[in-house]
């Protein structure tokens, strides 16, 4: 389907219960879906090069208008041609409106009903995001895809406080959509309602009723038990609209991307595989591998005998460990690049099984493998 900003389209090509693989169309990349979008935050997926990125098999990345706004500022990456040309990212970018800082940066924000005051976590300078200001700026940023302003209330929240944000994230999104619509730049509407099934489903048909180009359930991985996110999304996912890419911002783990894909989600970003792989932890077929512990000292096995990744076929566990023991660089490089390739190899796995009506089979035992495996009882977000 022709989605309503001219050069971009979705279709889904294979379903399996609510999943479904598919592919989304943007002017600078066709993207194959469920797909992870490595978190480039400040205009960078934290240790590795764009090059290093692509080959995972990515071909969108996010980007955080917040943080460039803040540093090096948006009116700069403007003239040095956007995000992809300032940072040489050949293909697609989604950036976030910064709705997320709302919930991450309680402590540095005021907010209402216009919009939100923030005090830099920098510099303790003042900053006023509305609406309007926040598509400006991802206008100057140059993505292929930009995220309305929404406000992200806390996982537990109560009831009210959930409501005021559904009323706020509603009246913002149509500000964002009134604003100047940059060429070439689709916008997605973005559904809060914490793990309130009710205010979930009921604010999905008011955001799908937007002229968006795509649907996203903001507001999850915040604090609320995973239990309770899974018990929504099973609900809600299979409701979103089929004619539209759906993604599933800020998760997660394996677990996480596997459960929701079943629900029908296409599209999600986290920043858990770089930043654990900063920690010395390895996202495996077989679980999560902290290479900091003794055991792994003079252990010659790859980090995963399943993987293909350079990393995986060069590298013994032993050498990776004896990196994160001396504070090499090298050793998050290696790991962050290992880490993207497994997400990478993950969701390609899951459109494989997707295609060919086996997901369910494969998910329950691909989830009871990494857990019984896993050397620490759990992956952590």
């Amino acid at each position: 389907m022709t989605l309503p900003t001219p050069g971009f389209s979705f279709r889904a090509d294979a379903i399996d219960g609510s999943a479904r693989c598919g592919v989304f169309t943007t002017p600078r990349a066709t993207i194959e879906t469920p797909a992870f979008m490595p978190v480039g935050t400040q205009a960078t997926v934290k240790a590795l090069t764009p090059e290093e990125v692509a080959s995972t098999g990515a071909r969108i990345i996010l980007a955080n208008t917040y943080h460039l706004w803040l540093r090096p500022g948006t009116e700069l990456v403007a003239r040095q041609g956007g995000v992809v040309s300032f940072m040489k990212w050949p293909h697609a970018l989604l950036t976030d409106s910064g709705g997320y800082q709302v919930f991450s940066l309680a402590k540095h924000r005021t907010i209402d009903d216009d919009g939100i005051t923030f005090r830099s976590h920098l510099d303790g300078t003042e900053h006023r995001l509305t609406p309007e200001e926040a598509m400006r700026m991802q206008a100057l940023l140059g993505s292929d895809v930009a995220m309305v302003l929404d406000e992200c209330p806390p996982g537990g929240a109560p009831r009210a406080v959930v409501e005021q944000a559904i009323a706020r994230t509603t009246a913002w999104a149509k500000r964002s959509l009134q604003a100047p619509a940059a060429e070439g730049q689709a916008r997605f509407g973005i559904v809060q309602g914490g793990t309130e099934r009710d205010l979930r489903l009921s604010h999905l048909q008011t955001i799908a009723a937007l002229e968006v180009d795509g649907v996203a359930l903001g507001g999850f991985s915040v604090g609320e038990p995973p239990s309770e996110m899974y018990d929504v999304l099973g609900d809600v996912g299979p409701a979103m609209p089929a004619d539209r890419p759906r993604y599933l911002m800020g998760v997660g783990t394996p677990s996480d991307l596997l459960r929701a894909v079943a629900t029908g989600i296409d599209l999600f970003d986290c920043v858990l595989p770089t930043r654990n792989a900063r920690n010395g932890q390895a996202l495996t077929w077989g679980g999560r591998v902290n290479l900091r512990q003794a055991r792994h000292h003079d252990d010659e096995s790859p980090l995963d005998s399943r993987c293909d990744c350079s990393v995986c076929t060069t590298y013994s566990r032993s050498y990776l460990r004896h990196l994160f023991k001396a504070d090499e660089m090298l050793g998050p490089r290696l790991l962050s690049l290992h880490n993207l390739h497994f997400y990478g190899a993950l969701m390609r796995k899951a459109r494989k099984m997707i295609r060919n009506g086996k997901l369910a089979p494969w998910m329950d035992a691909t989830l009871t493998q990494m857990q019984e495996l896993d050397e620490i009882g759990g992956f952590q977000g």
